[in-house]
């Protein structure tokens, strides 16, 4: 590691399998005098396992803005500063952004290392058609909250990918059929590189039914890749049937499976514009 100045390095470690971790990020680990750690007492090990004999800085959720004054002193210090989450690429779904932020606001410099990313690497194995991918990352736990953020996101063109704790697993893939319709490809990917790795692909309609068959398959934490909403038909006839379906009281299930029957336009895309102007004439009443 070239030391130009301090530095805040933003240090991946991996997400199951320890091959993963890249010839840089341990330069960089075995460098720093000190890491700030999402939790000490699970990077100590590891840190520990890998060469790294820096000392240690807690930096979670609870007590970031406090971790960011420590971190900024150290580097006032001439001191560089290395930040892991427990696995992955810290401030993705992790604490970090903050201390990021203040770090760069005291003029210090950011240096972001490539490495081990949960989000990135299921996607790669999602073999889908979209050129462009949405990360959301964790879903809201209380039902309401979490049906609110599917709607929407439901007529997105872009695969979604989301990450989920096991006991959760079941009712967010069944709100996800619910949300966007059975058709859609879903990727799920659980475990990822580590000894018990598992992904299976199949139509959101399945996956319910896939997870329940076996309790080993609820087992471990999830990355889910859903595809795309296609475009529906811009020649306004699929909008035109859709609106006089929905008008009419049909749900909006059975309004898409007729406004495809009628006019050929995609049935996801359907249900995902039925449940926006669904949305939408609830609002204004």
């Amino acid at each position: 590691m070239t030391e130009e100045s301090p530095a805040l390095y933003l240090a991946p470690t991996p997400i199951g399998n320890l091959g993963d971790i890249t010839v840089r990020t341990l330069e960089v680990l075995r460098a720093v005098r000190w890491v700030a750690a999402e939790d000490t007492r699970h990077s100590a090990p590891l840190l520990a396992r890998f060469g790294c004999a820096a000392k240690m800085i807690a930096c979670h959720e609870h007590n970031e803005e406090a971790a960011a004054a420590q971190v900024i002193g150290r580097l006032a210090d001439g001191e560089s500063v290395a930040l892991v989450s427990d696995a992955g690429t810290p401030a993705i779904s992790d604490p970090g952004a903050r201390l990021v932020a203040r770090v760069r606001d005291a003029g210090y410099r950011v240096v972001p290392l490539p490495g081990p990313c949960a989000a990135v690497t299921a996607f790669s194995a999602a073999g889908l058609a979209d050129a462009h991918f949405l990360f959301y990352g964790f879903l809201p736990a209380k039902a309401g909250q979490r049906q609110e953020a599917l709607r929407g996101l439901a007529a997105l063109p872009y695969a979604l990918v989301f990450y989920e704790a096991p006991h959760r697993i079941v009712d967010t893939v069944a709100a996800l059929a619910e949300a966007f319709g059975g058709e859609r490809r879903l990727l799920l990917a659980r475990e990822l590189t580590k000894l018990f790795e598992q992904i299976h692909s199949c139509p959101l309609a399945e996956a319910v039914a896939w997870l329940t068959a076996d309790s080993d398959r609820q087992r471990g934490e999830f990355v889910l890749v859903v595809a795309g909403a296609a475009a529906v038909a811009d020649d306004g006839d699929s909008e035109r049937v859709l609106r006089l379906l929905l008008a009419e009281g049909l749900p909006v299930k059975q309004a898409a499976k007729l406004a495809h029957a009628i006019t050929g336009a995609a049935k996801n895309a359907l249900y995902a514009r039925a449940l926006e102007l669904r949305a939408d004439s609830s609002a204004a009443d």
